[in-house]
């Protein structure tokens, strides 16, 4: 595949995850940003490159040139316009509320009658049908009933570790924007191909991970069933994490053989009861058996525990922290990286298929690239000097806050 450009009007998470993605494909990615900047930028410890560029920004963003650009203006719009004819922009993308697209010179006609072949792909709470409703991860997490899922069953509603709702909306996106280009190389003639648009509904995208929830829904399931249930599985019992001397293992039991073999090892013989040989008996006694399990575990170190249980071919895991699990060789040989302005190796997650390791230019500063790309647009040095003076486009140095840089 040729190296696709993309232009992308961006912020938070979802959208520059997705987008990250594209960079790992070797596409070119253009961030779009208004002169207040992304709040993202400021989150986190800084890295030496000055307070735009903290921690939290630094993995969705790396490998990426920045443009600063004020969409209230004409001017503004009319230089964003010219990018996208001038680059032969092969993707537009945009986190913004979908009510703002008009206005801001980024709908999908408009971009298209710049250069009928561009994707337009945009990514909201609750998609164009919801033009004014925004979305956080935390607030969709509650809505869909993520939380009610999570967390312990005598304990409230619990947020995931992870924002894992912007996760999917990005990978989505990336997915769509996948297809669209299949679709397009699949036209009888590609040169003369229409574009697309693509809508992403954050929720409607996590919806689709409520995939063994609802048919229990409708199959009358008990309350109890579809909600809360801490580590454990409801149905595969025991499939729980359990405490050690020294930590927690998590253990899954999927068949009444590996119970079987479970209970055959010495340290566990005790379990070996007739009414535990079939998961039913299991679960009918399921508290009481992850109580008496949990001693036993915690008579024992971590290390002690999984080397039992993985004699046994059992399925089990130390739980580990973030810090501790990217130690481990299989993965620490595929963690991409960056280097810091101070001089800091940033380790990033690995790609999600692959067995190369990468290193990534640093993000860019809030409009680093703003002159280099409208110049590359066909802009003159006059014209860039009346948009800067009109502050209808930002390098860093003219930007607001561009003193803290």
């Amino acid at each position: 595949m040729k190296r696709l450009t993309v232009l992308s009007l961006e912020q938070a998470l979802s959208l520059p995850y997705a987008t990250s993605r594209m960079v790992q494909l070797g596409w070119r990615v253009i961030r779009v940003e208004a002169p207040a900047g992304d709040p993202n930028r400021r989150i986190g410890m800084e890295l030496g490159g000055g307070p735009d560029r903290c921690a939290y920004f630094v993995g969705p963003n790396v490998g990426k040139e920045a443009i600063t650009v004020d969409l209230t203006q004409p001017e503004g719009r009319a230089a964003l316009h010219r990018i996208v004819r001038e680059l032969a922009v092969d993707v537009f993308c945009s986190n913004t509320l979908p009510g703002r697209y008009e206005r801001l010179g980024i709908d999908d006609a408009t971009l298209r009658a710049v250069r009928p072949s561009i994707i337009v792909a945009g990514i909201s709470a609750l998609g164009p049908s919801h033009p004014e409703t925004p979305g956080y991860d935390p607030a969709l997490q509650a809505l869909l009933g993520f939380m009610d899922l999570t967390g312990p069953e005598d304990g409230p509603p619990m947020l995931c570790g992870l924002p894992l709702i912007d996760l999917k909306a990005g990978d989505e996106l990336l997915t769509q924007v996948l297809a669209a280009l299949v679709e397009r190389a699949s036209a009888p003639e590609p040169a003369r191909w229409t574009g697309k648009r693509i809508d992403v509904s954050m929720a409607q995208a996590a919806a689709t991970w409520l995939l063994t929830v609802l048919p229990m829904l409708d199959a009358g399931a008990k309350p109890v069933e579809l909600t809360r249930s801490g580590s454990e599985h409801r149905h595969f019992v025991p499939s729980n994490a359990y405490p050690t001397a020294d930590g927690f293992v998590y253990m899954a039991i999927g068949s009444d053989r590996q119970w079987a073999a479970f209970t055959a090892l010495p340290a566990f013989t005790s379990m070996g009861e007739p009414r535990y040989q079939r998961n039913q008996g299991r679960k009918d006694d399921r508290k009481a058996l992850h109580a008496r399990l949990g001693e036993l575990m915690r008579q024992r170190t971590t290390a002690q525990n999984l080397a039992d249980l993985e004699a046994a071919g059992l399925v089990c895991a130390p739980i580990h922290p973030v810090a501790k699990a990217v130690e481990a060789p299989w993965l620490a040989a595929l963690l991409n990286h960056t280097t810091a302005p101070d001089g800091r190796r940033i380790r990033l997650p690995p790609e999600a298929v692959g067995t190369r390791a990468r290193a990534f230019s640093f993000p860019p500063r809030q409009g680093e690239h703003t002159a280099a790309v409208l110049k590359e647009a066909g802009v003159s040095a006059a014209e860039l000097d009346a948009l800067l003076a009109k502050k209808a486009v930002f390098g860093p140095s003219e930007l607001p806050h561009g003193k803290d840089r």
